[in-house]
Formats: C-alpha cells, structure tokens, sequence
C-alpha cells in the first residue's frame, strides 16, 4: 500500500500543478475516460469540457495543497485536501477538493473530482 499512496500523493502534485499551469497534456494522461468534475460554480463536467476549461490560463496563483489525505481502499482511492491560492488581485484565498482515483489496468487515473472554494 505505501507504494500506491506514494504514487496517488505524486499524481495529487501533479493534478494541483496542472492545474496551476494549464497542463491540459497531463491532464490528458492522468483521467480515466469516464472522468467528471463538480466545479466550484456547481456545474458537472466531463472529461472533454474538463480539459477545455483547463486550457483556459488561470488566473489564480500559488496555488498549493495542504492537509492531504489519502485513503487507499483496493484498487480505489480518495484524496481529500485543502488548498491555499492568491487570486488575481493580491488576495489569499482557500478551498477544498476531493480526487477520486481507480486503477485501470495497473494504473491510477483520476475519475471524479470535486471543487469548493
């Protein structure tokens, strides 16, 4: 199991730095097929409009993860964390997220995230 938590808590830092830097190409390897996103404005996206929204720049800086945790339970997993940004002007703000991940054929892909900020 560490080796699974090592790995979900890598991915988690690349799920945050993608986001932080429009990495829609990282995106494209690390979401399962069937993935979806409840978006802070409370819509549901798929993957498609997931990787869309995505490309847009963000305008939100420093954006990291903090108090991650990771419960590993069989080939599924969750992350809960709290995350810490400076919007656009100057001002510090703060969310949650939760990740769900699977293993698909050895891998783990993310299949459903949800944003609150």
């Amino acid at each position: 199991m560490t080796s699974d938590i090592d790995e979900l808590a890598a991915l988690n830092r690349d799920y945050v730095n993608s986001v932080q830097n429009s990495d829609v190409k990282r995106f494209d390897e690390i979401l399962a097929q069937d993935f979806y996103c409840s978006n802070p404005d409370k819509s549901l996206v798929d993957r498609a409009a997931f990787l869309k929204q995505t490309a847009v720049p963000v305008t939100i800086k420093n954006l990291t993860a903090q108090e991650v945790k990771i419960r590993v339970l069989g080939d599924f997993a969750i992350i809960h964390a709290a995350t810490s940004y400076t919007t656009a002007d100057g001002q510090q703000a703060h969310g949650r997220y939760t990740d769900c991940w699977a293993k698909q054929n050895g891998r783990w892909l993310a299949v459903s995230a949800h944003v609150s900020r």
